[in-house]
């Protein structure tokens, strides 16, 4: 990323606007790229952090960015939102079906994400992993805690694939499925076997060995297929 300039003392976050659009045009800042911190924009600029704060709502109201809590904030564009809105649509028109597509999406996405991750996480996406997979064992009675832990699990394997598309592609996906996860996690067992699932994969990347970690995602998949499947006949004879 190239150096910003100092910003002149008027209408501080519109020039931190125009500057961060200005290299998202000459091709500076790509989608994928993470911008700095809060704190580090202000130093850079030499602003306040009020008036960075202002320029990242602007820029995240106009699709120019996303702001993930906990890992930072990235460069997008307006496909990733409307991937999003669409995903949305799917799931309020027919909420079963679109669960499926989705799980189908992952069951095509994931394994070859943990296969990449095998080869190229650093030692901070493996300690990411590893801290993830701590706190789910810390919350398998504590639905929401497990989750978000969960989340942290696959966002650090994305973003250990090394490519800068993956998180983007996969962040509305595993979004749209908090519901379904809570619903897994109250299938008896089931936060149990879903943390075998994260070791094994965990285990593979650490190893390097791809081919296992694809092995291993996958059958964390079809655990979560059947759990699902297991959920909706019991809703069913419930019914």
């Amino acid at each position: 990323m190239s150096d910003f300039a100092t910003i002149k003392p008027s209408r501080l976050y519109e020039q931190i606007v125009e500057q961060i659009k200005f290299q998202i045009v000459e091709g500076t800042l790509k989608v994928g790229d993470r911008l700095p911190t809060e704190r580090e924009l202000a130093d850079k600029f030499q602003v306040s952090r009020t008036s960075v704060r202002e320029a990242i709502k602007i820029l995240q109201q106009e699709g120019l960015i996303e702001v993930y809590p906990g890992r930072g904030t990235f460069i997008v564009d307006s496909v990733s939102q409307s991937f999003q809105r669409s995903l949305d649509l799917i799931l309020s028109i027919d909420q079963s079906e679109g669960l499926g597509n989705l799980i189908e999406v992952r069951e095509l996405l994931e394994p070859g994400i943990a296969a990449l991750a095998a080869v190229r996480a650093t030692q901070d996406e493996i300690n990411s992993m590893q801290k993830a997979v701590a706190a789910m064992d810390k919350t398998l009675h504590d639905a929401d805690a497990f989750i978000a832990a969960d989340l942290d699990f696959h966002c650090a394997l994305a973003e250990a694939s090394r490519n800068t598309l993956i998180p983007l592609l996969l962040d509305p996906i595993v979004d749209q499925l908090q519901d379904q996860r809570k619903t897994i996690f109250l299938v008896e067992n089931g936060a149990l076997r879903g943390q075998y699932h994260h070791k094994q994969i965990l285990a593979a990347v650490i190893q390097g060995d791809p081919e296992a970690a694809r092995e291993a995602m996958r059958a964390h998949l079809e655990q979560i297929r059947a759990d699902s499947k297991a959920v909706a006949l019991s809703n069913l004879n419930e019914g």
